[in-house]
Parts: structure tokens; sequence; C-alpha cells
């Protein structure tokens, strides 16, 4: 769906709460269409966020391991990594 979703299963160390969060953040302003929420929906924006990074959490707790890594890392290690 959204090409700049990169995938955080399997990582090493494994992704971090500001990792996932920032892929839910992404995913939820791909779906509502919103990037920048006014103050009118901004709690929903906010909650939807929560919800999304909560239950990626689980998911990647869940999972079983990857044989290999992801082809490419998420962005906030490729600024990490850049510096």
């Amino acid at each position: 769906m959204c090409r700049n979703i990169t995938e955080l299963r399997g990582l090493e160390p494994p992704a971090t709460a500001q990792e996932i969060s920032a892929a839910a953040r992404q995913y939820i302003r791909k779906v509502s269409g919103v990037t920048h929420p006014s103050q009118a929906n901004i709690e929903a924006f906010e909650q939807a966020v929560a919800e999304v990074a909560a239950t990626t959490t689980r998911l990647l707790h869940d999972l079983p391991p990857r044989r290999q890594p992801p082809k490419t890392s998420p962005p906030l290690r490729r600024l990490a990594a850049a510096q």
C-alpha cells in the first residue's frame, strides 16, 4: 500500500518504539489522507497512531524470527547511520 513503510520484523537490534510509532504514523497518514491533522481531528489521529503502534508491537513480538534481515533499513536507522 505505502512504499515508504519499511519492514520492521527481523531487525537487529529489534525495532524500537520510535520506529514502530513512525511506521504507524505513516500508515495513518496514508489511509486517512491527512498529513498534518488539524486541531479538530488531532485527537482521533493520535489515538489511531497509538492503536496501530500497539498492534504492530504485539504482532512483531508474536511472529517467529526471520531467517534473514529485511532488505532495507527503516528511515530512522538510515538517518542515524548517516550522522
